[in-house]
């Protein structure tokens, strides 16, 4: 991801080398060129120029971008906000800011200071930048039609009131975050009021709280993505109609953590996901319609914990392998399905040799239904007591709810 995005940058820096953009003027700022401060050039510069920036550290205090531009770096030029300000501004439309390094925004528990921050816009892109030791790295409010490309985001938080997001975006629409690094802050991507949109092969890590946090947001896409090593994977909220297609969430391992958690979340799909070595891979509370097909869960603490609160939630396809407790929930009764699932617990028969068992599996376990209301027995996970549980429900299994139940267990694994 990084390898591309510098190649988009050393291609568009040759295009402007060459002059080959017609009625446009291009303006260099270096330590011996016309101009010694960018500040200065944008300034000078007529909507529609480019500014090409060479090497060296810029300290200009708050950087205002007020006309549509195309801001370019040259061997990596740094723009320090001294910990102190908002290092860039932007609030013309079609502005693109590529090949910078922002580092050492201003922290503030009274404005939301960013590296580069995009302010009721459209059309921006932000591509094959690199952000180190910001509060917030790049913040979009209010925008549309902007993209967010092939960026390295770096932090360092160490407490949630003291670290902002690597990505951050606000009342925005058809929004494109694509190929990112991102590591090190309070969320890696978030979304609040944001429609139509997409997040697409970044890789989201090492958070204090989640690799991607989204409320209210409604019609969009997350796909090829992964989500690891953070307080929590994704955490979905008070939204519909979402696609989670082909992500990675792994390694969200805590007390608290989740691989996805699904909060009121209506309409939408979770398919082809791969769960890896999650506290609880999917937790879903309050959420209805929802298709989860495909995925595999290796290896989680939880694959999936339905609370009562959810309905109508279909399970198809989809391959568990080597988790603590399959499913786990709160109530006897349920308005959810299963079908047609790969259980490495399954022990039925498979007659007719259609790759289908021929009784039922009921994937809640005796011993996770007391673990549920009595959590101290977890201390007894793995215990000879659990083992006859399990024996004993499978002889005569009359106090696992006969409402979770996979009516055609796959047999084999796909």
């Amino acid at each position: 991801m990084r390898f591309a995005g510098r190649v988009a940058v050393s291609l568009y820096l040759l295009v402007v080398s060459l002059g080959l953009a017609v009625g446009q003027r291009s303006l260099e700022v270096c330590s011996g060129c016309e101009f010694t401060s960018l500040h200065a050039a944008v300034q000078q510069a007529a909507p529609g120029d480019r500014i090409l920036v060479r090497g060296g550290v810029y300290r200009e205090g708050r950087l205002l971008v007020d006309k549509p531009l195309s801001l370019l770096g040259e061997n990596w030029p740094v723009l320090d906000g001294g910990g102190e300000v908002e290092i860039l501004t932007i609030t013309a439309d079609d502005v693109q800011v590529r090949g910078f390094v922002f580092q050492n925004s201003g922290v503030s528990h009274i404005e939301d200071l960013a590296a580069l921050k995009a302010d009721n816009v459209s059309g921006c892109v932000v591509e094959g930048n690199r952000f180190s030791n910001n509060f917030f790295a790049i913040y979009l409010a209010g925008s549309e039609h902007c993209s967010v490309r092939n960026n390295e985001v770096t932090g360092a938080a160490t407490s949630e009131a003291f670290s902002g997001n690597a990505i951050h975006l606000w009342n925005s629409s058809s929004i494109r975050v694509e190929g990112n690094h991102l590591s090190g802050h309070r969320d890696g991507i978030y979304l609040e009021f944001v429609q139509d949109s997409s997040v697409t092969d970044n890789i989201s890590e090492d958070h204090l709280r989640y690799g991607l946090h989204f409320m209210f947001s409604s019609g969009n896409e997350f796909r090829r993505n992964t989500f690891q090593r953070s307080g929590a994977g994704v955490a979905v909220m008070y939204s519909k109609e979402t696609v989670m297609v082909n992500n990675r969430f792994a390694d969200n391992w805590g007390s608290a953590a989740y691989g996805l958690l699904l909060k009121e979340i209506n309409d939408s799909t979770v398919a082809d996901n791969t769960f890896f070595r999650n506290t609880v891979a999917i937790y879903s509370d309050g959420s209805n319609r929802i298709e989860v097909t495909g995925n595999e869960f290796l290896r989680n603490g939880h694959a999936v914990r339905l609370l009562a609160t959810s309905m109508s939630m279909h399970f198809t396809h989809n391959t568990f392998t080597g988790n603590t407790f399959d499913v786990t929930t709160t109530t006897s009764r349920s308005y959810n399905d299963f079908a047609e699932n790969y259980w490495d617990n399954y022990r039925g028969f498979d007659l007719d040799r259609d790759n289908i068992g021929d009784v039922p599996y009921r994937p809640v376990r005796l011993f996770s239904m007391t673990v549920e209301n009595y959590p101290q027995t977890m201390i007894l996970l793995r215990s000879p007591l659990e083992q006859f549980l399990d024996y004993a429900e499978r002889l005569l299994p009359v106090f696992t709810p006969r409402a979770i139940e996979d009516d055609r267990p796959v047999i084999g694994k796909p």
